[in-house]
């Protein structure tokens, strides 16, 4: 498959619009006007994750974006340098297949995180990096979650409507249940923003977006407490 010229919009025989002024006018204002506080976390993520652990600070992996074209997604590192990825791809099988709500991994302790890495990922930080990718163009503030390429094979026809929407930051899905969705209903819901793209459900997004990233906070620190009660209750 050549990435750089695919267009499934085409291929499932609708055009796909040109994205519009205001995203990309948008998307460059959020992220001038944060651009002080970014720095500050961006600096401080950084430096846990140097501490944390030998290896790199920024994590590159291929993702899936628009029109399914390949880009370099970018993340702080929040696993283990050279962690396998096998038991990932697995994992993200079985979600796919089984329509299971989509847990991540790491909300079984995954063994393969960083001492940081689940609170990296719960908070959003680890994501700062891609505001490098949204500059370049590749992705925006808000849309669709970008998939990596094994997963992108297993979507079906009707799935793949959902690249014709640029990947983002946060998204419809994000602040819409998320891991309590099934992979089915997140593609509906990655759908949907497609179709319905415009300014103020970008705005509504982004209002929302803190206050969910707050609510997986709380649910990973809960998570994590039930997690030490229960091994204090079978080691005493």
């Amino acid at each position: 498959m050549d990435s750089q010229d695919v267009s499934f919009g085409w291929a499932l025989g609708r055009r796909v619009p040109r994205l519009p002024v205001w995203k990309r006018t948008l998307d460059v204002c959020v992220i001038v006007a944060l651009s002080p506080a970014l720095l500050f976390f961006g600096s401080f993520v950084a430096a846990l994750v140097r501490l944390s652990s030998p290896g790199p600070v920024i994590f590159r992996q291929r993702r899936i974006g628009f029109q399914g074209r390949e880009f370099t997604c970018l993340k702080f590192r929040t696993m283990r340098a050279n962690a396998e990825a096998d038991s990932h791809q697995s994992h993200t099988a079985h979600l796919i297949q089984a329509q299971a709500p989509l847990m991540k991994l790491d909300a079984r302790h995954d063994p393969r995180l960083l001492p940081v890495g689940g609170f990296l990922r719960a908070t959003g930080l680890d994501e700062l990096p891609q505001l490098f990718n949204v500059l370049r163009g590749e992705m925006s503030i808000v849309g669709p979650r970008p998939c990596m390429p094994y997963e992108f094979e297993l979507h079906k026809p009707w799935q793949r409507r959902r690249y014709n929407a640029v990947p983002g930051l946060t998204g419809l899905w994000q602040v819409s249940g998320k891991n309590r969705t099934t992979f089915d209903q997140m593609v509906q819901l990655d759908i949907k923003y497609g179709e319905r793209l415009n300014l103020w459900l970008d705005l509504r997004i982004i209002a929302k977006t803190f206050p969910t990233l707050w609510k997986q906070c709380l649910e990973a620190r809960a998570a994590k407490r039930n997690q030490t009660g229960a091994f204090s209750d079978r080691t005493e």
